[in-house]
């Protein structure tokens, strides 16, 4: 799907149709929080969505918000942190490229946290211990990235900090969504459903002024006397604008969003002059776990090389699937670690079982000898518990050294790949848009996955790190448009 759009100069419409002080485009996470905010800060706010409804991708998702710092949940679990700890990880992990918006997420996460749950966003005092994609319960506290990770281990104290909003499985999003559109409503914000944003307005000045909304019945021009504020989500549903960027996307990755995550938000901000950042990254995911037992296998490439510690992020293994050559990537493990992955949609293929690694080496196709020296190396370091390779922890470390053996084939041409994109328009510490030479776009703002995230590849990811800088960048947002005093 190609997008264009053009913007609208102020002088060329006659008069606006509607007015407001505050026009948020999108009801997902970003957009709700946005809205609250500078409805808070005293402003006039007008939300326009595309959707019959609120909701997004936020609401589909399984609510995962990356917080930290000391948080109630973390405290009752028997952790500790702080936004000191939280921010030296996240700063040697994320490629966000402004440390001052790093640690500003950082020193309000607490802070945020109670906020969100002043809005009836449930989280329970409860954690889940296991390694898992999400906790299969309402369980709240898990680890999400690559806090245990080397070297990151060693920088910053791990700390879980993924906090899921308690509902079953996925539904976490769904319950978070509800109790933020439900107070969107109580505080009687109007919202214009089933209606497109499809450009912007701006004054002689290049101001932006307000937008161009097509409905049913023709188009409107409203005006945002003290902002827009972009909220449209990432660009996950729109095939050809995600493979224009991201070149290793294969035949079968697999875009998670809505129907209405097509980029628009960033072709939108383009037309006035946004710049734009990290539009190459992305985060894709197919777990070898659950269950644990399978990280205790190693990873290798088709030339029998390992090439990532087995115990990181789904997403960080990813990308560097993505990565090797023909993008093939084999689980090898031995029979006391044998299991078939738990997460079936993945659909990492089992393809034999053999007596030694030499004929496994030759029935992958893998050069002679290749194999053999991968396993032999790492065995010898298994058998004194480290991993000089990877430093992959020692808990997930053993010899692989009782066969019968097997290979499942997790190459990212082969398995199912799920995918969103991480980047999107480059914003300052209040949301406000930036041009390519990182001034302020006067009027606009943008928040959620229409901004460049923090983390800019699947390397960085972790799980949390959309909807958790997408509520809290959005209410700082708001707030900056309405006037009020910023977070």
């Amino acid at each position: 799907m190609s997008l264009k759009s053009e913007a609208v100069k102020q002088s060329g419409i006659g008069r606006w149709d509607r007015s407001a002080d505050v026009v948020v485009v999108g009801q997902g996470i970003a957009g709700a929080c946005a809205a609250l905010e500078a409805r808070r800060g005293g402003a006039e706010v007008l939300i326009i969505e595309r959707a019959s409804g609120g909701g997004g991708a936020s609401a589909i998702s399984a609510g995962v918000f990356y917080l930290g710092g000391g948080t109630d949940v973390q405290k009752a679990c028997g952790y500790e942190d702080s936004a000191d700890n939280m921010a030296r990880f996240l700063m040697a992990n994320t490629e966000h490229p402004n440390d001052e918006l790093v640690r500003l997420f950082c020193n309000h996460s607490v802070e945020h946290f109670h906020w969100l749950e002043s809005q009836g966003v449930p989280f329970e005092r409860s954690g889940y211990p296991g390694k898992v994609f999400f906790p299969p319960g309402t369980e709240c506290l898990y680890s999400t990235g690559n806090e245990k990770v080397w070297p990151y281990r060693e920088i910053a104290e791990p700390v879980p900090r993924g906090h899921k909003a308690a509902g079953a499985g996925e539904t976490g999003g769904a319950v978070a969504m509800h109790a933020l559109l439900a107070k969107c409503a109580e505080e009687g914000i109007p919202a214009l459903y089933d209606s497109r944003v499809t450009a912007l307005v701006v004054n002689e000045a290049g101001h932006v002024t307000g937008v161009r909304v097509r409905q049913t019945t023709g188009d409107l021009h409203i005006e945002a006397r003290r902002g827009v504020i972009l909220a449209t989500g990432g660009l996950n549903m729109n095939e050809a604008m995600a493979r224009e960027h991201i070149a290793l996307l294969s035949d079968t990755s697999i875009p998670i969003g809505i129907p209405y995550n097509d980029g628009i938000g960033i072709v939108l901000g383009q037309s006035v002059g946004a710049a734009v950042a990290a539009m190459d990254g992305v985060m894709a995911t197919a777990p070898i776990y659950p269950p644990e037992q399978l990280i205790k296998g190693i990873i290798v490439n088709r030339n029998g090389e390992r090439f990532v510690a087995e115990d990181a992020y789904h997403g960080r293994t990813a990308q560097f699937t993505m990565e090797q050559p023909g993008q093939t990537a084999y689980l090898i493990v031995d029979a006391e670690i044998f299991a078939y992955p738990e997460m079936t949609t993945a659909r990492h293929a089992l393809i034999d079982g053999w007596e030694t690694v030499q004929e496994m080496e030759k029935a992958l196709g893998m050069p002679t000898g290749a194999l053999q020296k991968t396993m032999a190396a790492y065995n010898r370091d298994a058998a004194a518990g480290e991993d000089n390779q990877f430093h992959k922890q020692g808990d997930w470390i053993k010899p692989l050294d009782v066969g019968p053996y097997a290979a499942f084939d997790i190459s990212f041409t082969k398995s199912a790949y799920v995918y969103m994109t991480l980047g999107g328009l480059e914003t300052g510490i209040h949301g406000e848009a930036l041009d390519a030479a990182g001034r302020p776009i006067q009027g606009l703002y943008v928040v959620g996955a229409c901004a460049a995230h923090i983390p800019r590849s699947g390397k960085s990811y972790a799980s949390g790190l959309s909807l958790a800088p997408g509520s809290f960048f959005g209410r700082r947002a708001g707030r900056h448009a309405s006037g009020a005093v910023s977070l």
